[in-house]
């Protein structure tokens, strides 16, 4: 299968950005499922004097939810999945206030509940095209469902569109400050990508899903050969340079959901979702080309790979790290700037033979 390359979107820079987005979809879902049951309780004890049909839309609602997270960890375009279900929980959500009278609803300032999440998961300019299309919704359900009674009381659209812009000031600065954090305590600083730490909380969250889903997960460990003596020879600033250019054609060589950590001084290992081992070789083969087609800053660099994969068994990330790592130290002793699996390690023919 060809890699599908992590271009930036409308909504995302880039995979990091994707891999902030999933992780706080994944926090949200349980605050989403109490928030939808805050207000389906207020509906229905409202049911005498709104009618229970408003139920429907917030249901509607959160079945677009369920079907957008299908399949969420391995789409390529991530964001566009979560961005079209919550447009339509708000098109959800403003036809239950549409239904519950329009401009004289109490539900009106409902709409701007889900524009807390947008700056969680999106950039400003996702957070600025939530807030607009919000506002639009707004007006249409009290302007659109009954125009006299906005215009001899101004302040039904008023005070819920102020609302919803205090609510979006307050939300951005405070996710402002959590993805700064955030993204110190998780990104190695030379190269830009994801460290131990973030290895660590993506691993967990993979063995449950892989539990769940019965799917295998490959694990690739790469390290770049005689990297020691680049840096004796050259210095530490060619070092720096030659990681730095190392890990970026490695992104680059990824599909949009595969992620790589730096685990050591010029170590990586690769998180594929989904592949099996002749994928997982795939995909190593693609990583060890990627960083070997040219040289970096005027010297030839190859990387040793060790590939696996869980298929057929249940996934532990530190079980098959060191699986991985076998296979690497085979490749190594085999003459460097190659691609092994666990099968090659003596240990594990030994092991296997037992």
């Amino acid at each position: 299968m060809e890699p599908v390359h992590s271009a930036p979107s409308w909504l995302c820079h880039d995979d990091l950005d994707r891999e902030r987005l999933l992780d706080m979809e994944r926090r949200l879902r349980p605050v989403r499922v109490a928030a939808f049951g805050a207000l389906a309780v207020a509906l229905l004890l409202s049911a005498p004097w709104v009618g229970w049909w408003t139920l429907a839309p917030l249901g509607a609602a959160v079945v677009g939810f369920v079907i957008g997270n299908r399949g969420l960890d391995t789409a390529a375009r991530p964001e566009y999945r979560l961005a079209l279900a919550w447009t339509f929980a708000q098109a959800m959500i403003a036809l239950s206030v549409a239904l519950t009278g329009g401009p004289q609803s109490e539900a009106v300032a409902w709409l701007a509940i889900p524009v807390v999440t947008l700056s969680a998961r999106f950039s400003d300019r996702g957070l600025a095209a939530g807030v607009a299309l919000t506002a639009i919704l707004m007006a249409c359900v009290t302007v659109g469902v009954d125009a006299e009674a906005v215009i001899d009381h101004p302040d039904r659209l008023i005070f819920p569109l102020g609302m919803l812009v205090a609510i979006a000031c307050l939300s951005s600065a405070l996710m402002h400050s959590d993805r700064q954090h955030r993204t110190e305590a998780i990104i190695d600083p030379l190269t830009g990508m994801l460290n131990r730490k973030a290895l660590a909380d993506r691993g967990v969250e993979l063995e449950q899903q892989a539990a769940l889903t019965g799917e295998p997960i490959g694990v690739v460990v790469g390290d770049l050969d005689n990297f020691k003596a680049v840096n004796d020879e050259h210095g530490h600033a060619v070092g720096d340079a030659v990681l730095k250019d190392a890990a970026y054609r490695m992104r680059k060589a990824l599909r949009a959901f595969d992620l790589v950590y730096r685990i050591g001084g010029e170590e990586f290992l690769v998180l594929l979702p989904g592949a099996d081992l002749d994928w997982a070789v795939e995909i190593a083969e693609r990583l060890r080309a990627a960083v070997s087609e040219e040289p970096i800053a005027g010297l030839v660099i190859t990387i040793s790979l060790g590939a696996t994969a869980s298929e057929g068994r249940e996934f532990d990330l530190g079980a098959m790290t060191a699986e991985a790592d076998l296979a690497l130290y085979a490749a190594k002793r085999a003459g460097r700037d190659q691609v092994a699996t666990p099968e090659d390690h003596p240990l594990s023919l030994a092991r296997h033979s037992a």
